[in-house]
Formats: structure tokens, C-alpha cells, sequence
């Protein structure tokens, strides 16, 4: 195991949150993210597809679309600069967005509040890894290899806004889907601070936080 990462879990055993019960979801048997984006683009017939986060290009390079723009500080994609930097010099509408920058709560927050800026009107949000399973797996600072972070309190907020229409697709480590129009089974919730929420919390709500749904649900919405 990488030091940091190990040296962060040590951290979480003694100073974080004490609850290590597990969700599986069996990621192996859902469609992926790549199948469902494209799915998505052809039934709609989007023409524009912004991706925040390309990490060597996993998913950036296999979509097909007329105009495609993927972000990333680092590698992958065709602008390199921040998602922050993009937001604040982009003039254009995108059909299909889809975030999977940095992994943590304040930052997800804050790529989607911006992706609904430049979303056309009938496009669509997805947020990758947003279905943690164990609480290491969402643990920040980051304790292992594979990490979803806190994205999740990102949705849980917008569930609670009536503005949009938020759902969590199961596949692919979980999909976020993001609609601009009216939230159609609005979170009430009693925790205003999302950041506090607990991997506990969202154990033991996840169906309801999360708005669970299955691919061939997805497919019926959008």
C-alpha cells in the first residue's frame, strides 16, 4: 500500500469515524459508465459532451460526439487547466456533462452548481463514483487505491434542491444523473451540513439519500 495512503488510514482508525459495516453492489455484472454516456448521446441525439476529470483518457477518448471538450489539470482530455478555470472563462452549452474530477464533497459541489450553468436545457449531469461501499473507500484524505471520496454528500444536496432532479444510477461504481426541472421526489432531511453527513448515514439511507435506480430506470427518465 502507498505510505500516504497508509499513513492516512491510520489516521481514520484512530481519529475518524468508527463504523465498518459494507454495501456490495457487484460492479462486474452493471453496464459501465462508457456504454451508458454513449447510450445517452445516441438516444438523445446530443451534439456537445463536456467531461471534468480525463485520467488517461479512459472514458474521454472512447466517446463519440461531434464536439467533445474534457478538462484536466494533469493528463487526458483536450484543455488543461482546472475545472474551476474553465468554468470562469467558458461561454458554450453542453448536452451531456459528466464530472469526475476531484473526489471530494466541497469540490463535486462545486464542478456540478457550475456544469448546471452551461447545461442545455434538456442535457444531462453524471457524476461518477458515487456509490462508496465500505468507508475507507470514501475517506478523505485519501486512504486507498480505490477511492470514491465524499462525492456523495454532493448528491444528497441536490436531492434536497427542487430545482433539479437528482438520481443514482447503479453501475459503474455509481452514477450521479443530474436533470435541469423540477425534483420529482424531493429529500427532506434534518442535516443541513452535508459535509458532516456519516458513511453510517448514508448506510442506512443510501435508497432514500441517493434516489436509487437501475440503468434500464435511467434509460426511461432521459
Amino acid at each position: 500500500m502507498n505510505k500516504i495512503y497508509l499513513f492516512n488510514r491510520l489516521r481514520h482508525i484512530i481519529f475518524g469515524e468508527k463504523f465498518y459495516k459494507k454495501l456490495n453492489f457487484d460492479w462486474d455484472v452493471h453496464y459501465d459508465r462508457i456504454q451508458i454516456i454513449q447510450n445517452i448521446i445516441n438516444k438523445n441525439k446530443f451534439n456537445s459532451y463536456l467531461e471534468i476529470g480525463c485520467f488517461n483518457d479512459d472514458c474521454f477518448s472512447k466517446i463519440k460526439i461531434a464536439k467533445k471538450i474534457g478538462v484536466d489539470p494533469f493528463s487526458g482530455g483536450n484543455v488543461r487547466m482546472t475545472s474551476d478555470e474553465f468554468f470562469n472563462i467558458n461561454k458554450e452549452k453542453f448536452d451531456c456533462i459528466f464530472v469526475d474530477g476531484l473526489h471530494i464533497y466541497e469540490q463535486v459541489k462545486k464542478d456540478i452548481t457550475n456544469s448546471l450553468r452551461f447545461l442545455s436545457n434538456n442535457g444531462v449531469i453524471l457524476v461518477h463514483d458515487c456509490l462508496p461501499e465500505n468507508i475507507f473507500e470514501q475517506a478523505v484524505p485519501r486512504s486507498k487505491r480505490r477511492f470514491k471520496g465524499d462525492s456523495w454528500k454532493a448528491i444528497v444536496e441536490m436531492r434536497t434542491r427542487i430545482d433539479v432532479d437528482t438520481y443514482t444510477c447503479v453501475a459503474d461504481e455509481g452514477l450521479g444523473v443530474i436533470l435541469k426541472r423540477k425534483n420529482n421526489n424531493l429529500l427532506y432531511i434534518k442535516q443541513k451540513n452535508f459535509k458532516k453527513l456519516s458513511f453510517k448515514d448514508y448506510y442506512y439511507n443510501y435508497l432514500s439519500y441517493m434516489n436509487i435506480i437501475t440503468v434500464k430506470d435511467l434509460f426511461k427518465l432521459i
